[in-house]
């Protein structure tokens, strides 16, 4: 199977059905829909190492082989910093990748599809030829949602096309230390720069719906407090009252 037929196969990975079964739960204790009802059942025939490998993201240098997808029934494949196909970098080889680990995901008992993540935070910077926008430090300075959602827009769509599904994007850290050295990957220091300008780059990566082949799905990162870390230590402890 391509990538084109694999983006369009509902669920997108264990991890996105539990996502979207918790997000469409009903108020009131209604009658469950039927994509509650294929969770449960999906749920019911999945045996404990299934469940924990659709639970488990590896990169995808870490893997052994292809073989590790089946073997250990994983759920989730990213690739971070410097994690490029060993072919090359260049659009035709990420689909080529995407499509080897993806068709091994839909050999297993189940044939549940995995997810594929990677850094596309001001664009798809990985691939050779992608569009590369500026960090969100100058996002933040145009003060401009709109501008903002459509880099969302281009960038899921050139993620999208190498079969990749999922970004770890945006960052919506809030920076106050300017002695952290990652003071740049923040909109601002406000918190409303991060709610509005975070929100429109969500609305620009997913669009109105997942179903859309343009589309993919984003994970606001990192954490609260994050920009804050005292004395700019990376990931340190960031000291602040509960009111700000």
């Amino acid at each position: 199977m391509k990538t084109t037929q694999l983006r369009h196969l509902i669920p997108a990975g264990f991890l996105l059905v539990v996502l979207f079964s918790i997000t469409s739960c009903n108020e009131g204790g209604k009658t469950k829909s039927h994509r509650d009802a294929f969770i449960d059942s999906l749920l019911s025939r999945m045996t404990l190492e299934e469940k924990i490998g659709q639970m488990t993201q590896v990169d995808h240098k870490a893997l052994s082989g292809k073989n590790d997808i089946t073997r250990y029934q994983i759920g989730s494949v990213l690739s971070g910093g410097g994690s490029d196909p060993e072919a090359g970098n260049e659009p035709k080889h990420w689909r080529a990748l995407y499509d080897e680990l993806q068709g091994e995901a839909l050999d297993t008992r189940l044939g549940i599809p995995l997810m594929y993540g990677i850094d596309a935070v001001h664009g798809h910077s990985n691939v050779v030829g992608a569009t590369i926008f500026p960090h969100n430090i100058g996002l933040g300075a145009t003060r401009n949602p709109e501008l903002v959602e459509e880099v969302g827009r281009i960038t899921a769509r050139e993620v999208a096309s190498t079969g990749i599904d999922w970004t770890f994007a945006p960052t919506i850290a809030v920076p106050r230390n300017e002695t952290w050295g990652r003071t740049y990957e923040g909109y601002g220091e406000t918190p409303i720069l991060a709610q509005q300008l975070g929100a429109a780059f969500i609305r620009g990566l997913q669009g109105d719906t997942l179903r859309d082949p343009a589309t993919i799905t984003a994970c606001a990162k990192h954490y609260v407090g994050d920009g804050g870390t005292t004395n700019g230590i990376d990931q340190g402890n960031t000291r602040i009252s509960e009111e700000k």
